[in-house]
């Protein structure tokens, strides 16, 4: 049987100390810790008479009274509210009025009957400022303890929130990319259902192929790299169809196992496809192509998109209803953080997209 690792143990340790569903055996520890500070206070001074481990029962509840008072009403009601001047007041108060009620029993109940039966023993009392000394590190502890289950329900409140708002704005940039790539598609088949009605059909089909992968992948955290090609590759397909004149090639250069194996956040590859459609129309019907590669190097994936450039030829501004490059700029932030590099550079007659990503 394998031992834990010290990263295990911790862990356990730390959940034992924080968890709610350890709530109860926390308090079942905090009493034997306190029946054995009993027990040995007892043997260590020599008291082995009833009368006196009735005594320190009697202050060490008064004590656990104390710690819950301080844990359950003082601490959530003043401290964790700011309300720091009226914590220490009433934590004082607390102190000094549970230590004169103990003092009190102890005078009444268990003197007399102490006294009888040991009476030598009769100056080693705990007197109130023993008291004081006692039951303050306690108090201390429980308000520490307290403050930092504060801050870890507080903390995984904000990691929690902060994993739903970047799942759920992620969720929309995915959203997004689906109506601008429609909106460029179904201008296009519009043209052709003028122009060339038969073709046009076979792009509305091609399309429902396309929407029909986009249906089940896109809402996956990730999709295997091969996925990947080959939905960039229908998307190619779709634009041939519609551009006789374009010239598509994309290229893979990594081990066929891991075009299978390899996850990544679906649709990454889209906008820059777009991006390149765009770019490469030439308004003098020229030849025009797009080349794409996908690579691995090591610990990292390159994807390169390079397509012709008209010169004659101005692409539209983004404007509020171009989501692309904006768009995927905020996801890989969201995906990556600053792990990425987004190259782009734009000469005369090509425009090229290098993205390298960790894998």
């Amino acid at each position: 049987m394998q031992q834990a690792t010290p990263q295990i143990r911790d862990k356990r340790a730390i959940d034992l100390l924080f968890e709610s569903r350890y709530k109860v055996l926390r308090h079942i520890m905090l009493w034997v810790i306190l029946l054995g500070i009993i027990f040995f206070s007892n043997w260590l001074k020599e008291y082995i008479g009833t009368v006196k481990l009735l005594r320190l029962l009697c202050v060490h509840i008064s004590f656990i009274a104390m710690f819950y008072i301080n844990m359950y009403v003082l601490v959530p009601r003043f401290f964790f509210r700011g309300q720091y001047a009226l914590y220490f007041l009433f934590l004082l108060l607390l102190v000094s009025l549970g230590l004169f009620l103990m003092s009190g029993v102890l005078t009444k109940y268990l003197d007399p009957l102490r006294l009888a039966e040991v009476r030598q023993q009769a100056a080693d009392d705990t007197g109130f400022y023993e008291g004081i000394i006692i039951v303050m590190p306690i108090i201390l502890m429980t308000t520490a303890f307290s403050l930092f289950e504060r801050w870890k329900t507080d903390n995984q409140r904000i990691t929690e929130l902060s994993n739903l708002t970047l799942s759920m704005e992620l969720s929309e940039l995915r959203n997004q990319i689906n109506p601008h790539f429609l909106f460029n598609m179904l201008n296009g088949i519009k043209a052709l259902v003028r122009s060339n009605p038969e073709k046009a059909t076979m792009v509305i089909m091609k399309l429902s192929e396309f929407l029909r992968y986009q249906l089940y992948e896109n809402n996956e955290p990730g999709t295997p790299l091969r996925s990947e090609i080959k939905f960039l590759s229908n998307f190619m397909d779709l634009e041939k169809l519609r551009r006789d004149n374009l010239s598509v090639n994309i290229t893979s250069m990594a081990d066929p196992k891991l075009l299978g194996t390899l996850l990544i956040p679906p649709n990454l590859f889209t906008t820059f496809a777009e991006n390149a459609v765009k770019h490469s129309v030439d308004i003098s019907d020229s030849p025009s192509y797009i080349c794409m590669s996908v690579e691995v190097k090591g610990e990292r994936l390159e994807f390169t998109c390079r397509n012709s450039r008209s010169v004659d030829y101005v692409a539209p501004r983004e404007g509020s209803s171009g989501l692309g490059l904006p768009n995927i700029k905020r996801r890989l932030s969201l995906l990556y953080g600053t792990d990425y590099r987004l190259d782009i550079s734009t000469t005369e007659k090509e425009y090229t997209v290098i993205l390298n990503i960790p894998i």
